[in-house]
């Protein structure tokens, strides 16, 4: 009778050993998914929540927060305009000048025979006593008339603006702090504008206009809704 439990025995012993080896490498598995996903999360949201103000884009093209050393004179500018934004940043805005130039804002791609690039210099302040967000709120419209045919579908209208102007693809630069004020900095990933700053800041088109094209044919306007609850044009006049 023994003997013929003797195989029972074995085969349990058996399937207990193989059991024993099937959780541990379940567990090992399970670690090593975990650890993955961890890993995933990781890789996806480095430093915090992408829907956070640090993924927030600019608004009116392309910006640079890159370091500025140069500190200039506060120069002089048209009217200043103050806007305010949904979440209580504010603003001051003053058109200084505008013009044209090959390399508006550095080395670039040459223009095309006959073209030129279109570009304005404005005064961007933080009229508060703390930090703002860091943004562009300029655009840059020329006439329509003055943008060569291969650019015209990329030149467009808003409203609020007049219907002969429109404006093209363009991006922002920081040139110069006024008078010694402090840099940009960086919060948790946000470039944000010190308490009582203020920059020049030059918006230069990144397609080409007519070589004709006039500094009194190029304007300013702040358009964006976060800044015009109107979604209205605002022209910011030149001296």
């Amino acid at each position: 009778m023994s003997n013929s439990y003797q195989p029972y025995r074995t085969n349990h012993r058996r399937k207990k050993r193989n059991a024993g080896r099937l959780g541990l490498a379940g567990a090992l598995t399970g670690a090593v998914g975990i650890a993955a996903v961890a890993t995933v999360i990781v890789v996806v949201r480095p430093g915090g929540d992408p829907g956070g103000e640090a993924a927030r884009p600019t608004l009116a093209g392309q910006g640079s927060a890159a370091p500025v050393k140069s500190s200039v004179p506060a120069p002089e500018t048209g009217p200043p305009v103050g806007f305010t934004t949904p979440e209580g940043y504010g603003y001051s805005l003053a058109a200084v000048k505008a013009g044209t130039d090959g390399r508006p804002l550095g080395a670039t791609e040459p223009p095309p025979s006959g073209t030129t690039y279109a570009y304005a210099d404005y005064v961007l302040a933080n009229s508060q006593r703390r930090p703002v967000l860091l943004d562009y709120p300029v655009d840059l419209f020329m006439p329509k008339a003055q943008v060569p045919a291969s650019a015209q579908e990329r030149c467009m209208p808003q409203a609020g603006i007049p219907d002969d102007m429109c404006t093209l693809p363009n991006h922002s630069e920081i040139t110069a702090r006024v008078d010694g004020s402090k840099p940009p900095i960086d919060e948790n990933g946000t470039m944000m504008i010190p308490a009582g700053a203020s920059y020049v800041v030059r918006i230069a088109s990144d397609l080409p206009v007519n070589d004709d094209v006039s500094a009194g044919d190029l304007q300013l306007y702040v358009w964006n809704a976060r800044y015009t609850s109107d979604r209205k044009g605002i022209g910011l006049a030149f001296p």
